[in-house]
């Protein structure tokens, strides 16, 4: 009994450091870099207000179209703010969603909270970075009467997501130049998608230059500058976003 009780002691033990370096890890995300926050504030187009998710709304219009953005793993939401804000100005509404621990895995369902909140927007698309980007093709797989677009920044769906059967306009977008092996991903999802999908690359991009987070290990460096990618992934997503109406 004293081994067993021994035995039991030490796997808790590590068991507790486990988590706390989980935690801890999970809690200090990258970014967001001072363009993000600049981003952050309201300005004689965009009202911006911070609660519960991150909210940019066209200052004195009512749009009916909006997107739902989740967030890359271990990324702060803040460090998407300055796409938001753009499209935001561009008269739909953008919510950022942050996550449970900064891992959108926790929080896939969170999108309903936002939608729910806003009977006013007639047309929805959700869309997200990375793991921010799988969770939200799982959020329109499990809900298809609730979004009619899906935006997908370097991301592709898990295999239990098949969409290639939904009414879904669906742009999916990567960087050539991307580091996380997000290409290949996709090439082995892409019959999880509808077959109109639109699959866009970003010619000198990179998986980091989709946020405003500064460098992710692991990736490739861009030969385009931040600001030409984001000008790039916007007018696509405007151009999904005007599509749904």
């Amino acid at each position: 009994m004293r081994l067993f009780k021994r035995l039991f002691f030490i796997v808790a033990i590590i068991l507790l450091i486990t988590v706390v370096g989980f935690v801890v890890w999970a809690s200090n995300p990258l970014g967001p870099m001072p363009e993000a926050l600049e981003a952050m504030q309201s300005d004689s187009q965009v009202q911006v207000t911070e609660d519960s998710w991150i909210t940019f709304q066209p200052a004195g219009a009512q749009p009916d179209t909006g997107l739902v953005i989740y967030p890359g793993g271990r990324v702060d939401p803040r460090s998407y703010a300055p796409i938001a804000h753009e499209i935001a100005s561009q008269g739909y509404l953008a919510v950022i969603v942050p996550m449970p621990l900064n891992l959108a895995v926790f929080g896939s369902e969170r999108a309903q909270e936002v939608i729910a909140a806003h009977p006013e927007i007639q047309y929805w698309a959700i869309g997200g970075h990375s793991l921010g980007g799988a969770m939200a093709a799982r959020f329109a797989y499990k809900h298809p009467a609730a979004v009619q677009g899906l935006d997908l920044w370097a991301a592709y769906p898990a295999s239990s997501d098949d969409l290639s059967g939904q009414d879904l306009q669906v742009v999916y977008q990567i960087g050539s130049l991307d580091g996380l092996g997000t290409g290949q991903g996709v090439q082995e999802t892409r019959h999880l998608l509808p077959p109109d999908t639109i699959f866009i690359t970003i010619e000198g991009g990179n998986h980091s230059q989709f946020g405003w987070y500064g460098d992710q290990p692991g990736d490739a460096e861009a030969t385009i500058s931040r600001e030409e990618q984001q000008a790039q992934v916007l007018q696509a997503t405007l151009q999904l976003l005007a599509g749904l109406q």
